[in-house]
């Protein structure tokens, strides 16, 4: 069975080096970017099933242009560099931290 592809996109801000991305890594083909300008977005998360973030504009352009998104997680309280209507649209599962 193949693992989905997960793309974190941001990295270094989530992640300085004090945790371990081994518990996702377990279950995914997990690529870490420490940052991504937006314009790189699209190469880095071509063929992604899931993208982890905090800072990264996610806009409707974005999402249409990644065929297999079907998750987003913001690992951030909130998710206002994601346009969720577009999200939803395009039936793209949209989550946040708690706190």
């Amino acid at each position: 069975m193949n693992k989905p592809k997960i793309v974190v996109l941001d990295g270094f801000i989530l992640n300085p080096g004090d945790i371990s991305w081994g518990e996702i890594e377990s279950i995914s083909d997990l690529t870490v970017y420490d940052r991504t300008d937006y314009n790189k977005v699209y190469e880095a998360a071509k063929d992604a099933w899931g993208i982890l973030n905090s800072k990264v504009v996610i806009d409707k352009k974005l999402m249409q242009s990644l065929p297999n998104l079907k998750y987003i997680g913001m690992l951030a309280t909130g998710y206002n560099v994601v346009d969720i209507e577009a999200a939803k649209e395009l039936g793209i599962t949209v989550t946040n931290v708690r706190g």
